[in-house]
């Protein structure tokens, strides 16, 4: 059954955290999975975080400081020596996992805390692993794999395997080498329990291997996992040795990061580092007011292009009525299409060179958009005259006005917001920043230079 923290529980362990019952403590802890211990210290206070996580067996501690937040896992760190951390943390997690605790630290503490492990070879993939840029699939990698000789029979393999496995936690796939280290194909279970004992792994084996290159970008490892729906995959080096191996769950916490970042940054806020709850108050001000100075300037060229209609606007009161009528349907219609654009380009269903294809399927979408809306605002007008008088005899000229505005303004609001993407894609930068705000504030200036444009010529000489 999955365990539910609750406020009897916390409030339960802060009594035992705070009269030093260890026993208790440990009592509370005592076979829960990582996850649940990692969400029992988060909701703790940051001294009963410490206090408790020293209280924890090794190997659960080990695991749920990977899970920890930010600040928590920092705080629980700083706490320890560079000894305890070596026995405690490092020594119980797979190199990958202790490359990642031991990148937040300063090169010296890596260094010390290195010298305490006791596993040389552990120790030296570390080493590796902390080389390689962190967005690389050399830096996401774990060293850790199973592998067997080509030139090896079943029965033999089956030895090797045993022996290996003692130092993999979970065998998610059997790798086939060659003497030179190279990847040749891969070794599955079912061959193993039905083939011959003596049959050679050269032929049992599969030769076809999908595998990605120490260089190669996180996020083109998630696309090929995803789309060969792989738990595991393995990482080469230049020369096609097999030097460690990706999996589902390193890639799935990748693409959470990635997915975290964009949202916040298509909302107009710089990424948080840490969660929500945990960013400091400052700092929380420090990410937000940048985007909200850039979009307060550029919402001020909005008040600049009324002042060249204000005589217009004075003459003919009812025009300003619908102004935020569109401004929120050119905004909306942008961030629909920026949206629609940023999650293709993440997940490698468009690229730079569709842009001619999205035009024009873009152009074609706002122009029924438009339409739709613009007949809509029209027949609002058209109604409407029936009951009041407010737009007086020339409902019908404010109406063409309205519905073909619309359509113009929805128009342009894709256009823009498709191709705002693609435009910093195309010079290097993070599409996610040409935000649904940012497109919104672009839109929004334009689009009333579209309104009062469209209203001096269809309404000049009558309302103007």
């Amino acid at each position: 059954m999955a365990f539910q923290l609750t406020d009897t529980f916390i409030d339960d362990l802060r009594t035992a955290l705070a009269a030093g019952n260890e026993d208790a403590v440990r009592g509370y802890f005592h076979g829960l999975h990582p996850a649940d211990a990692a969400e029992i210290l988060n909701s703790l206070d940051t001294d009963e975080t410490v206090k408790a996580y020293g209280l924890l067996e090794d190997e659960v501690a080990a695991e749920a400081l990977l899970l920890l937040e930010d600040d928590r896992r920092e705080e629980v760190l700083e706490g320890l020596s560079p000894k305890e951390i070596a026995e405690q943390v490092i020594d119980n997690l797979d190199s990958d996992d202790a490359a990642y605790v031991l990148a937040e630290l300063p090169d010296a503490q890596q260094d010390e805390i290195l010298q305490h492990v006791e596993d040389l070879d552990q120790a030296s993939d570390i080493v590796d692993l902390l080389n390689f840029d962190p967005d690389t699939a050399g830096g996401l990698m774990g060293k850790e794999t199973v592998r067997v000789h080509i030139d090896k029979t079943v029965r033999e393999a089956v030895r090797e395997i045993r022996r290996q496995a003692e130092e993999v936690e979970i065998v998610y796939t059997i790798y086939v080498v060659d003497e030179d280290e190279k990847l040749v194909g891969l070794l599955s279970l079912k061959s193993l329990l039905t083939k011959p004992l003596n049959s050679p792994v050269r032929e049992v084996c599969n030769p076809n291997v999908i595998s990605v290159r120490t260089h190669t970008p996180v996020e083109e490892v998630a696309k090929l996992m995803d789309k060969y729906d792989l738990v595991v995959i393995p990482v080469t080096d230049s020369l096609g040795r097999l030097v460690g191996r990706i999996t589902f769950d390193d890639v799935v916490d990748l693409i959470r990061e990635e997915n975290t970042e964009d949202v916040q940054k298509m909302g107009g806020v710089e990424a948080l580092e840490e969660p929500y709850m945990s960013t400091p108050f400052w700092r929380m001000i420090r990410k937000r007011v940048g985007w909200l100075v850039v979009l307060f300037v550029g919402e001020t060229l909005t008040a600049t292009a009324l002042s060249f209609f204000d005589d217009k606007i004075q003459k003919a009161v009812i025009l300003a009525v619908f102004m935020p009528l569109i401004i929120s349907s050119g905004g909306n219609s942008g961030s629909q299409a920026t949206s629609l654009i940023i999650r293709a380009l993440a997940l490698g269903e468009i690229t730079i060179r569709d842009w001619v294809t999205i035009v024009k399927k873009e152009f074609k979408s706002g122009l029924v958009l438009g339409l739709i809306l613009g007949i809509i605002g029209f027949l609002r007008i058209a109604i409407w005259s029936n009951f009041v008088d407010d737009y007086g005899p020339y409902w019908l000229q404010i109406g063409l006005t309205l519905g073909i505005t619309l359509t113009f303004v929805v128009l342009w609001g894709c256009l823009a917001g498709s191709l705002l993407p693609l435009f910093l894609k195309r010079l290097g930068l993070d599409p996610a920043v040409s935000s649904a705000p940012f497109v919104a504030t672009l839109v929004d200036v334009t689009g009333l230079l579209i309104y009062f444009s469209i209203s001096v010529a269809l309404l000049d000489g009558t309302l103007l």
